[in-house]
């Protein structure tokens, strides 16, 4: 039954994606035989009034149709381009929440439910929804203080059956996702099983306050002592795995220019401030707020800009940090070469590529953008060309660098939005080159130097457990080498029984396209039937 279910949570999600012609606006040049047949079918049961508008448009109407499930998904795709391709990804990236609020009492229940104590007993006055999202809506409550004193708190409560109906779409998508992996060869390579486990996996840190709540702390540690931008201050006594209350942020929107400039903020330092706090949490921290558009940034009283919604955030490394901050110095400095040792030295790129012939590549994109005025260079387009030219040699796709990429694509726009004559590369030129200089010059040897000891200090100590482990997988290997491979009944039967759930799969995809076969033909023959 819940195979069955899911199966007709997909077929509907298909119709709506067809109807509101979605699937007819996508490219359809490489498709083939039964996908060729289901693009031209779709553009027969598409609205007509479908046809009038944009293909982002048509995108936001139908995914927002469908539901917050769908709504997390398109967001997600959108940081991913290799899959979707550029321009579908693009047109995912303008795809915003507009979800209706959940109502008082079902909000007034989970936080309860989570905390564990009546509203009353929480909250001195708690309000109607301001701002609602495909994960939660938020409220203004205001919390007594021990002596006396009133605060304005922001409650940020997640919806009502949200993990079930989150489950049931995400189960419709594996089974075909894992049916598409066994019959259709043209699509393994895209691993789409692999890329649903990993928006399952972002969906389930996003739906537990509790971890943006964390999230928010570490991002207020981390950036303490810089100036000019701040997040909101957790209140952990109020905050459980359905619920969020954090401080009360009294700002202007970013993009409000006109309010901005009446209050006597510098639009200009905004912005310079934008990228470089967006460069420091990326660089220095490798903790980013991967969700930085507009809705999600206001000005204080101060000035200083503050982030709220840490559901999605952006983590490098220190491989990944560095190549970062090492691509972006060498296109300052234009020095390709180095570029590209960057990428193999990261192990980007395979060796049997020839580093000459990348760094010409590489020059293909820095030196018509030496030849253009300091304003209209844009960084985020210059990564864009980049991974575009890395695609050539078969450089493997970085889950990581794409959503920086995406999101300092929105942080930039931010930027020139405020200053349309903003210099990006004046503004981050400080933040890399400090880190340049302290992480690649003598101080960032040292370190490199002590982290290296520790680790062989390490692995010293796990000399004997390493020995006895060797002598174990050589003692296997020899009495594999002689008796062959043997498995264990239940190892056959976990095989067996995974054979046959592919196969099953494999019948419910067939029964999904007959059943879609069969509504598009009743909708043909129903609108025929009304016309003559």
């Amino acid at each position: 039954m819940i195979k069955i279910a899911a199966s007709l949570r997909f077929m509907r999600a298909g119709w709506v994606l067809a109807r509101e012609g979605v699937i007819s606006a996508l490219p359809a040049e490489e498709l083939t035989g039964l996908l060729a047949i289901g693009h031209r079918m779709a553009s027969l049961i598409a609205r007509r009034r479908s046809r009038k508008v944009k293909r982002s448009e048509r995108m936001s109407r139908a995914i927002n149709r469908l539901g917050p499930f769908y709504v997390k998904l398109g967001q997600f795709l959108a940081t991913r381009p290799d899959i979707v391709g550029r321009d579908v990804a693009a047109d995912l990236s303008m795809l915003q929440d507009r979800v209706k609020t959940f109502p008082m009492q079902a909000a007034i229940a989970q936080i309860e439910a989570s905390l564990g104590r009546r509203i009353n007993d929480l909250f001195f006055e708690f309000g109607e929804p301001v701002a609602a999202a495909s994960i939660a809506q938020v409220h203004p409550a205001w919390i007594r203080n021990n002596d006396g004193s009133m605060r304005k708190v922001a409650v940020k409560v997640t919806r009502p059956g949200l993990r079930q109906a989150f489950s049931c779409d995400l189960e419709s998508f594996f089974l075909v996702a894992s049916a598409a992996e066994h019959h259709m060869p043209a699509v393994r390579r895209l691993q789409p099983v692999n890329v649903l486990e990993n928006l399952q996996q972002i969906t389930r840190l996003e739906m537990d306050m509790r971890l943006e709540a964390a999230a928010l702390s570490e991002m207020a540690d981390n950036i303490a002592g810089q100036p000019g931008f701040r997040v909101p201050e957790v209140d952990w006594e109020y905050t459980g795995r359905n619920v969020l209350t954090m401080e009360w942020v009294d700002g202007i929107k970013i993009l409000d220019r006109d309010a901005l400039a009446i209050a006597g903020h510098d639009l200009n330092r905004l912005a310079v401030t934008l990228m470089q706090s967006f460069l420091r949490h990326t660089l220095y921290d490798g903790f980013f707020h991967a969700d930085m558009h507009p809705g999600n940034l206001f000005v204080d009283r101060d000035g200083t800009v503050v982030a709220v919604d840490f559901g999605i955030m952006g983590r490098l490394g220190k491989k990944e940090k560095r190549f970062l901050a090492e691509i972006l110095y060498g296109f300052i400095q234009r020095d390709y070469r180095r570029v590209s040792e960057v990428h193999f030295e990261a192990g980007y790129v395979p060796r049997y590529h020839d580093i000459a012939n990348f760094a010409q590549a590489n020059r293909a994109i820095g030196e018509p953008i030496h030849g253009q005025s300091v304003e209209s260079i844009s960084m985020a387009r210059l990564l864009a060309l980049l991974f575009e030219v890395t695609e050539l040699f078969d450089m493997q796709t970085r889950p990581e660098l794409l959503l920086l990429q995406k999101t300092m694509v929105v942080v930039e726009g931010v930027a020139r939005s405020l200053d349309p004559q903003f210099n990006m590369w004046k503004a981050a030129e400080p933040v890399v080159g400090e880190w340049i200089v302290k992480n690649l010059g003598t101080a960032g040897f040292a370190n490199d130097m002590v982290e290296g000891a520790k680790g062989l200090a390490g692995l010293l100590r796990r000399t004997p457990e390493l020995t006895v482990r060797f002598d174990e997988i050589t003692e296997g290997i020899r009495d594999m080498s002689v008796n062959g491979l043997h498995l264990d009944d239940d190892t056959i039967k976990r095989l067996a029984k995974a054979q046959a759930r592919e196969n099953r799969f494999g019948h419910y995809a067939l029964w999904i396209i007959a059943f879609c076969c069969i509504a598009i033909i009743f909708r043909l023959f129903s609108d025929f039937y009304v016309l003559y």
